[in-house]
């Protein structure tokens, strides 16, 4: 494994052009790079439930997503800090605008990690493999924050180099050797493959990215249904022909929020789940977007998690119609929340489309919805998105962490 401040490099022949950049423990990087005292230390971001951990915690078994009592068991002497999620935004801002000087074909696939297409640059700013150290280092540099690229011919391939070559190192898979480097790994570097998935294909005597590579596909199709089967069939094949893109709408739009391990009663998760929506409501609106899907997202004290969806019969962005399906989605959820108890809950609004091309519900239908959310929306633009609140928020400490809204 790669030693974190040390430059990884495993070249085989030049020719990959696709990098996948991704800052390491971004949270927790950001904490060490403005608080010197947290510099080489052990970093853990969230009290209840652990957001980001540096790689000096993740040395002592630290993870993200684990109860914030367990981190400390074990690792006592970390230093605990609340997120600063405008401090996170901002650096993520920062990072990409770096991204978009070197070229313009940068696809964002979250606050932290986006795929660059470097194949046009050779002539301007010299090989692929020159430019990814030269990225990395401007933003340890300029920004002051460890980043990790893989370099390979594919996204898919691009993504497992950089988490190979993780932390704060440099992996590059030329075409013609692809399938060297990913057959040894574990099916667990498969992209979609979670614990889950994992433990079907171990049983079934598949424990590496080759074993599934020898595997007829009409066993994976068996085991994980056509869909899940046909993708990792191809991925294990080294097979990846999607294009790095940019200028893509917005596919979903949520917020989420994690909640610690005390129970909750339901009308407290029912004014956090009205608040998220608030959130979402004003930003399918600020981009003039509508959605047919409402999802509600739920992690459990056992780590589990479970994803509830109802699609509406049709589009819209007005606050009122996607809280009452998602307070649906909650109340039928409600007896595996009261069994399981509920440590994070998420909403999004998927399957969007262009508010100007769909033609919406007629005003008779929507009553005093639309205005409603203008009104707020101006509100909370001019004075901030706290100038008004809901009643059911008022005297409930609701969150472990603040909500984090993400598309």
């Amino acid at each position: 494994m790669a030693v974190r401040g040390k430059l990884w490099e495993h070249v085989f022949v030049s020719g990959a052009s696709i990098l996948h950049a991704d800052l390491d423990a971004f949270y927790a990087s950001v904490e060490q790079r403005d608080e010197p005292s947290l510099r080489n230390r052990p970093v853990i971001v969230g009290h209840g439930v652990v957001l980001a951990a540096s790689y000096e915690a993740k040395a002592c078994g630290v993870r993200t997503a684990m109860s914030g009592a367990q981190a400390r068991w074990l690792c006592p002497q970390a230093m605990v800090v609340e997120p600063r999620m405008a401090a996170y935004a901002a650096a993520s801002r920062a990072v990409f605008a770096l991204f978009e000087q070197v070229t313009p074909l940068v696809e964002g696939i979250s606050i932290d990690e986006a795929f660059l297409d470097v194949g046009g640059l050779r002539r301007i700013s010299g090989a692929p493999l020159d430019i990814a150290r030269q990225l990395r280092r401007r933003v340890r540099d300029e920004l002051g924050l460890p980043i990790t690229v893989g370099i390979a011919a594919t996204k898919f391939l691009a993504k497992v180099a950089s988490a190979v070559a993780k932390p704060d190192g440099l992996l590059v898979v030329s075409p013609g050797q692809e399938l060297d480097f990913l057959h040894p790994l574990p099916v667990e570097r498969l992209w979609g493959v979670g614990p889950a998935t994992a433990r079907k294909l171990r049983a079934k005597g598949m424990a590496t990215v080759g074993d599934v590579a020898a595997m007829p596909r009409r066993t994976l199709v068996s085991a994980l249904g056509r869909a899940a089967g046909d993708h990792l069939h191809r991925l294990a094949q080294g097979q990846d022909a999607r294009p790095v893109q940019t200028g893509r709408r917005r596919r979903s739009v949520g917020a989420q929020c994690a909640l610690g391990q005390r129970p909750r009663p339901y009308d407290d998760v029912d004014a956090i789940l009205a608040t998220l929506l608030d959130r979402v409501g004003r930003r399918l609106r600020a981009g003039r977007r509508v959605g047919h899907t409402v999802m509600v997202r739920m992690r459990f004290a056992d780590f589990s998690r479970a994803t509830r969806s109802s699609t509406m019969s049709q589009a819209t962005d007005e606050t009122e119609y996607l809280l009452a399906t998602a307070r649906w989605l909650l109340a039928r959820s409600w007896p595996m929340v009261e069994e399981k108890g509920l440590t994070l809950i998420g909403v999004a609004v998927t399957n969007l489309d262009d508010a100007r091309n769909v033609q919406l519900a007629l005003p008779l239908e929507c009553g005093p919805a639309r205005p409603l959310d203008a009104a707020l929306d101006e509100l909370r633009g001019r004075y901030g998105g706290a100038a008004v609140t809901r009643a059911s928020g008022l005297g409930r400490s609701m969150y472990e962490s603040p909500p984090q809204l993400y598309e």
